[in-house]
């Protein structure tokens, strides 16, 4: 059958040429789509030749993984037994082990919720949406008891999950909070408008670690004698002002970038400033500040490392503890390693959703 026997418009799609799909033409367009590309590409795998085959046996073939010491690994190789043995230091902390059941519920329960607010494709969404709303109450209820849990004190969370901790809390509501601040400083009224730029610039102009300096130690000189304010609720108070503020410059950015005639066109539908700004012009915004709003999270999140200058200890404060320990000494290459993996695989997977995001709320044309 040849193509004048199709009807117009009926004439199926033909494949594209062979020189611009496959692997040949992403290695082109990608590793070897100029001279100095070629150049950086061919030195990048004449150094990875040289280092993997190292890397690999003393991570992989010359490694230890079970022990109780440090004598009990092999000289010229890692000594993952160290990782092995604290595994569950580094993952809870201090928290009591006949209770980790109520971390592992919270976690599993927060995947749940959090499944619900990234993915639209999820089974019964609507009444899912509702669940994670409620959910960060159920949260704390399990990690910290009470009304018919065993109450722990916060002192005890440590590791993986005073980071998750720190990092969830932080981004849940800085989110929010930043939205707000990011109107409140475009706003016509003079009190909340330099009220949200004071706000906005003292935090910017402060480091986190002096915020939770001043959390940790001063901020009970102002409370009255005998009150008690937990440690760990102040961090999270702090670091969520804290990425609040650089929320709110983000987010203002993609409120600028949009031309004025959107809101004018709101407002000649008849639509007022908070059905406007809910309809129209903040889904642009925030779609436009995507990139912005996630960098801020992993900023975040990174920053959790911090608090161990306040005396709570993430894996790295844990890492740091447990090498110091007699029969783990010099292992510190080996922490950090495995803290440095942990890390990048958290954020890795938040930069890839923001790449999956900005596809998805892509409606323009590209050519």
């Amino acid at each position: 059958m040849t193509k004048e026997t199709y009807a117009p418009g009926t004439h199926p799609s033909l494949p594209p040429p062979k020189n611009t799909v496959g692997v040949i033409y992403w290695l082109r367009e990608n590793l070897f789509s100029s001279a100095t590309n070629s150049i950086v590409t061919l030195v990048s795998i004449y150094l990875l030749y040289l280092a993997l085959p190292s890397a690999i046996n003393w991570l992989f073939i010359d490694a230890t993984y079970v022990g109780t010491t440090r004598k009990d690994c092999a000289p010229d190789g890692a000594c993952l037994a160290f990782i092995g043995e604290r595994f569950n230091l580094f993952v809870y902390g201090f928290y009591p082990a006949e209770l980790r059941w109520r971390v592992n519920l919270a976690t599993l329960l927060l995947v749940v919720a959090g499944a619900a607010v990234l993915w639209d494709k999820i089974p019964a969404r609507k009444h899912m949406l509702k669940f994670a709303m409620v959910y960060p109450f159920i949260g704390a209820w399990l990690l910290t008891g009470g009304f018919g849990l065993e109450s722990v004190g916060t002192h005890l969370f440590g590791g993986l999950m005073l980071t998750l901790t720190i990092g969830v809390t932080g981004i849940v509501f800085s989110l929010p909070l930043g939205i707000l601040l990011a109107l409140g400083r475009q706003s016509n009224l003079p009190i909340i408008k330099y009220f949200c730029i004071g706000f906005i610039e003292f935090i910017r102009g402060v480091p986190l670690i002096t915020l939770l300096f001043v959390a940790s130690t001063m901020l009970s000189y102002f409370l009255p004698p005998g009150t008690t304010f937990d440690l760990l609720m102040r961090v999270l108070i702090m670091v969520t002002l804290f990425a609040s503020a650089y929320m709110a410059e983000v987010i203002r950015g993609g409120l600028q970038a949009l031309p004025k005639g959107q809101l004018e066109a709101a407002e000649s539908l008849g639509l007022n400033y908070g059905q406007a700004m809910r309809f129209i012009i903040l889904p642009q915004a925030l779609k436009i500040s995507i990139p912005g709003i996630v960098n801020t999270f992993i900023g975040l999140y990174k920053d959790s490392t911090l608090v161990i200058v306040i005396g709570l200890l993430d894996p790295l404060g844990i890492g740091r503890a447990s090498v110091a320990d007699s029969d783990w000494l010099g292992l510190s290459t080996e922490v950090y390693l495995f803290v440095a993996v942990f890390f990048f695989i958290s954020c890795f997977g938040m930069a890839r959703y923001s790449l999956y995001l900005e596809n998805k709320l892509n409606t323009g044309h590209k050519r």
